[in-house]
């Protein structure tokens, strides 16, 4: 990468130095990118608003050297997003969400994979500016980051033969295989999480929907209460770590958690 011009999503800024800033960014080129945007603390004229967190820009970005971290020449605002920061509910989940993708996007990967990414993000914080912040719109929000991401849970077959699981008792969920497993692969005494097939059902139709259709799906009461379970556990794994937002939104949502009987409080 000599030179990029690219269209892109603030995910995190850290100062350094005396004047220097570090972002990350998420690009529909090279997946996230780590730049510095040198003077950008001393002098506002060079990225004048550009730099905020979630902020959709267009930049131009050139690594000088090979080994070297990337330079972020010019910044311009395209999108600030205000409406999100009007509300604590709706700025904490986009700020979950940028930390989500910050720490799972990979670093200067290009092709489909990162344009779809970009997609799916962009449009998730268009979307969550007219939404609803709840229980139910993190639960969509998260199994599309983790689908555009290439992570989603298998929520049809067994993760172990590959047949459909039958209607019956809750499904056992193993979180480490990333899916359910059937009557037959299930052993005696294993871990794992249990679903109702009403729920996973729930989650397969909402990767089919807009986050706009929300509406729709009926995803309320024990089946909100088991999916979001099921989604904390899962993304716990592949992060590794509790996400420093994570406790924020907590808080927050639930003040908006959707009535109904059995609903279960975020792990």
């Amino acid at each position: 990468m000599a030179r990029v011009d690219t269209q892109a999503l603030v995910l995190r800024v850290v100062e350094f130095g005396e004047s220097d800033l570090i972002a990350h960014l998420l690009t529909p080129s090279h997946s996230r990118l780590t730049v510095i945007a040198k003077g950008a603390r001393r002098s506002r004229k060079r990225f004048p608003g550009a730099l905020d967190l979630l902020c959709h820009v267009s930049v131009q970005v050139e690594r000088r050297r090979p080994q070297g971290m990337a330079r972020l020449e010019q910044a311009r605002l395209v999108e600030p997003f205000a409406a999100l920061r009007r509300e604590p509910g709706r700025f904490a989940l986009a700020c979950y969400a940028a930390e989500l993708i910050d720490r799972l996007a990979p670093e200067g990967a290009g092709g489909p994979e990162a344009r779809r990414l970009f997609g799916v993000v962009l449009s998730a914080i268009r979307a969550l500016q007219e939404a609803r912040p709840d229980a139910r719109f993190r639960v969509l929000l998260e199994l599309r980051l983790l689908a555009a991401l290439g992570l989603a849970p298998e929520l049809r077959h067994c993760v172990r033969c590959g047949s459909a699981i039958a209607p019956g008792p809750p499904v056992p969920f193993h979180v480490g295989e990333g899916g359910p497993l059937c009557r037959t692969c299930v052993r005696s005494g294993e871990a794992a999480l249990a679903v109702g097939l009403g729920t996973l059902r729930a989650l397969e139709q909402s990767l089919r929907l807009d986050l706009a259709q929300l509406p729709r799906l009926g995803l309320t009461g024990a089946a909100l209460g088991e999916a979001r379970s099921l989604l904390a556990r899962f993304l716990r794994f592949h992060v590794g770590l509790a996400l420093r937002s994570e406790s924020v939104v907590d808080r927050l949502l639930a003040r908006e958690q959707i009535p109904g009987p059995g609903v279960a409080p975020p792990p």
